[in-house]
């Protein structure tokens, strides 16, 4: 029986130290360097407010964009206008250079009155070879008849060459009168490019000579990627937000995003808007429209925060002394969308806050630490070596217990072995 009984000691003692070093590899909590257990906490103003909300970068841009090309063939004289400028409709940009055209158009002048003069004196040719057709023998018509063919066919070549010339005096009048290039609409001069040192207030490219942009309506231009790309709806709300005052805000809605025309491995998104109290070429921030700015004033927190929301709502709250404390807050209003509550009292912005678990407590110390809050894994190697004691609460195997032999198991109670046998499978 002494046996038997040392044989089912061993074995418990072998099943409690198996136990016993499953639960320190899983439920074993972060300790100090005093070997306190330690609750990591969170502000109460990263759940408030804004944070979480996702900004995208952005640049205002116009709605309209006027490109301005020079003609090719004829050289600048004058560039009125640089990039940022303002204009009006009708406002000069620049100005052709109209010597080399002054001159084409004396020399096609010249040419007309030649042209004009020519032609006055085939007329009075063929009058007079039709007088004298009137007065020749036979044998003379036919000279006459081709002479007079001859002279009708050089007077049709001038009437041609005259009205060439009328046209080519019209386009070069036209040149000269309309040297100076005018805007078109309203708005600013976002690029100058006279082939030497391009201007543009944006940074962007363009082969326009002169590239203007409408004021009025605008339209912010952002990136997305493949990360963010899904929380861009067309159709849906957004707000911009001013970069240095987080105050200033406009709304719009989203109206595109470019995926056929990547650009540096990103997507163009377009952004629809009022232009009140923006300026072309600003950089802002874009953030989704979830009704954050319509709602109260005050603390929110996440409800995951919150415990005993039926009966006594309370949260696990850092104490100045650096423990954790169960404090009572009242709730509010709740935001089903952000999903969380109005703080109506029991807590301040710059109080903190655990995540409920089942181990947290009373008195349990705090960090602001996220790695020194995290469970810690004790690998089986980490349990007591030989010589060592076990842990409290733990039986020690009896001195004189015996193993059993691989493959062999006790026998069941109210078995008795054979004398001098043992019971085996």
């Amino acid at each position: 029986m002494k046996k038997k009984q040392a044989l089912i000691a061993a074995a418990c003692a072998v099943v409690c130290v198996g136990g016993l070093a499953a639960g320190i590899f899983f439920a074993q909590k972060k300790k100090n360097a005093g070997g306190d257990e330690m609750a990591y906490v969170m502000s109460v103003s990263s759940m408030n407010q804004m944070a979480g909300i996702q900004r995208l970068a952005g640049v205002v841009e116009s709605q309209k964009t006027l490109d301005i090309q020079k003609d090719g063939e004829r050289e600048v004289k004058e560039i009125m206008v640089k990039a940022g400028d303002e204009v009006d409709v009708g406002t000069p940009l620049f100005t052709y250079d109209t010597a080399t055209t002054e001159t084409e158009l004396q020399q096609a002048q010249l040419d007309l009155e030649r042209a004009s003069g020519n032609m006055e004196n085939l007329k009075a040719q063929i009058a007079q070879l039709q007088k004298e057709k009137k007065n020749a023998s036979s044998d003379e018509q036919l000279s006459y008849t081709t002479q007079i063919q001859t002279a009708e066919m050089d007077l049709k070549k001038s009437e041609y060459e005259r009205k060439a010339k009328e046209v080519e005096m019209n386009q070069l009048k036209s040149k000269i009168e309309n040297a100076t290039v005018t805007s078109e609409m309203k708005g600013v001069v976002k690029a100058v490019n006279n082939g030497q040192n391009s201007q543009d207030m944006y940074s962007g490219s363009s082969q326009a000579f002169i590239t203007i942009l409408a004021t009025g309506e605008y339209r912010v231009k952002g990136k997305v990627n493949e990360q963010n790309a899904s929380q861009v709806v067309e159709g849906a709300r957004a707000i911009i937000r001013s970069r240095v005052d987080e105050n200033l805000v406009w709304h719009g809605t989203y109206t595109a995003v470019d995926t056929k025309n990547p650009n540096n491995s990103n997507n163009n998104m377009m952004y629809g808007m009022s232009s009140d109290g923006l300026l072309l070429g600003q950089h802002v921030y874009i953030e989704q429209d979830n009704g954050m700015e319509e709602r109260e004033e005050g603390i929110w927190l996440d409800e995951a925060f919150l415990s005993d929301l039926e009966k006594n709502p309370y949260v696990w709250a850092e104490t100045e002394k650096g423990t954790l404390e169960k404090r009572v807050v009242v709730l509010g209003t709740y935001d089903e969308n952000m999903m969380q509550y109005k703080i109506e009292n029991g807590l301040e912005e710059s109080d903190y806050v655990a995540y409920p678990q089942d181990f947290l407590k009373e008195g349990m110390k705090t960090t602001h630490d996220p790695a020194e809050g995290m469970t810690e894994e004790i690998s089986p190697e980490a349990l007591p070596e030989d010589g060592e004691s076990l842990p409290e609460d733990s039986e020690a195997l009896p001195e004189d217990a015996e193993v059993l032999p691989e493959g062999d198991v006790l026998p069941e109670e109210g078995a008795v072995p054979e004398e001098g046998g043992e019971t085996g499978v």
